[in-house]
C-alpha cells in the first residue's frame, strides 16, 4: 500500500500506538501534530489552521484521522482537509469515529458520509469507549487521588476496548493491499457498568474504589471546572447519559474477525494498569 502515511494525533492514545507499529513493521509514516517537529518523521500540524496542512500532505498516499480535540463540530475543517488530500494525490483514509456516530450522524459521523461518498478507499473505525481512559484519560486522577470514578452513567453498560487493539485494526486498514471501504464497530466481548468497573480496579489495587453516580448537571460543572468549554461539557455529559440508557450495551466479533485473535479483555487490561493507579499522588 502506501509508501508514505500521515498519522495524525500521532502523540495521542491510538496515535502514538499506531506510529510504533507501522515503523516497526517497516512501513514508512509521518506523525503530525500541533507539538511536532519539522523533518522527515514529523510535520507541526493543525485541523484549525489550514497553512499547516500542505507540508503535512507532501508526498503522503495514506491518513489516519483523529478529530481535534474539544471542538463542538470538527467536522468542517475535517472536510475542508479531506479535499485537499484528495487534491494532493492522498487515496486512502482510515478515520477514527465512535460506536455511537452512524455515517450521516452529528460530528463524526458527517466525516464518515464524506468519506463514504468521496474517497475511493476509506475505513472508518466506530470504537466504544477506551479502557485506556481510566490509565490516560479522564479518570485516571480521581482514581489515584479520590480511590473513585465519577459520571452520569448510572447502570448502564459499556464493552470497553483497547486502544491496543484499534491501533492493530487501524494498521491492518492502512496497509492491507484492498481497503475495506466500510465501517467497523470496536469493542471488547465484555460490557461492564462503571460499578463493575470500579469494582474490578479496586480488587487489582487492593483498596476500595467507588463509583460516584452525577446528574447531567453536575458532570457538566464538574467537566467546567477543569476547564472545558461548556458546549464541549455538555456534548460529553450527553454521552454519559446515553451509555445510562443502553446506547452503547452490544460487543461485536470485530476486532477478532479482522485480527484473527481475541480482543484484549477489560480484567486483563486492570491486571497489567495496576501499577498506574498505585502511584502515590497525594501529598
Amino acid at each position: 500500500m502506501s509508501s508514505l502515511i500521515l498519522v495524525t494525533g500521532g502523540t495521542g492514545k491510538t496515535g502514538r500506538r499506531l506510529v510504533s507499529s507501522l515503523r516497526a513493521n517497516g512501513a514508512e509514516c509521518r506523525v503530525a501534530s500541533r507539538g511536532a517537529k519539522e523533518g522527515e518523521g514529523e510535520r507541526p500540524f493543525d485541523w484549525m489552521k489550514p497553512e499547516s496542512w500542505d507540508r503535512a500532505l507532501e508526498g503522503v498516499s495514506a491518513a489516519y484521522l483523529v478529530a481535534p480535540a474539544a471542538v463542538a463540530d470538527p467536522a468542517p475543517p475535517m472536510i475542508d482537509f479531506l479535499g485537499r488530500a484528495l487534491d494532493r494525490g492522498v487515496s486512502r483514509f482510515v478515520l477514527l469515529s465512535a460506536a455511537s456516530l452512524p455515517a450521516g450522524g452529528p460530528a463524526m459521523g458527517q466525516v464518515h458520509l464524506w468519506l463514504q461518498e468521496n474517497a475511493s478507499e476509506w475505513t472508518v473505525l466506530r470504537p466504544s469507549w477506551f479502557m485506556q481512559n481510566f490509565t490516560e484519560g479522564q479518570h485516571l486522577s480521581s482514581l489515584r487521588d479520590e480511590d473513585c470514578i465519577y459520571s452520569a452513567t448510572g447502570d448502564g453498560r459499556v464493552p470497553f476496548v483497547s486502544v491496543g487493539d484499534v491501533a492493530a485494526v487501524a494498521m491492518v486498514a492502512l496497509t492491507r493491499e484492498r481497503s475495506f471501504n466500510a465501517d467497523f464497530i470496536l469493542t471488547s466481548g465484555q460490557p461492564l457498568s462503571y460499578d463493575e468497573v470500579a469494582e474490578r480496579i479496586g480488587r487489582a489495587v487492593e483498596r476500595g474504589i467507588a463509583h460516584r453516580r452525577l446528574s447531567s448537571d453536575e458532570l457538566v460543572a464538574r467537566f467546567q471546572s477543569r476547564g472545558l468549554p461548556p458546549i464541549y461539557a455538555e456534548k460529553l455529559a450527553a454521552m454519559d447519559l446515553a451509555i445510562a440508557a443502553g446506547a452503547e450495551d452490544r460487543s461485536t466479533d470485530c476486532i477478532e474477525r479482522l485480527l484473527g485473535r481475541p480482543t484484549i479483555s477489560f480484567d486483563d487490561f486492570v491486571e497489567t494498569s495496576a501499577p498506574v493507579w498505585s502511584l502515590p499522588m497525594r501529598p
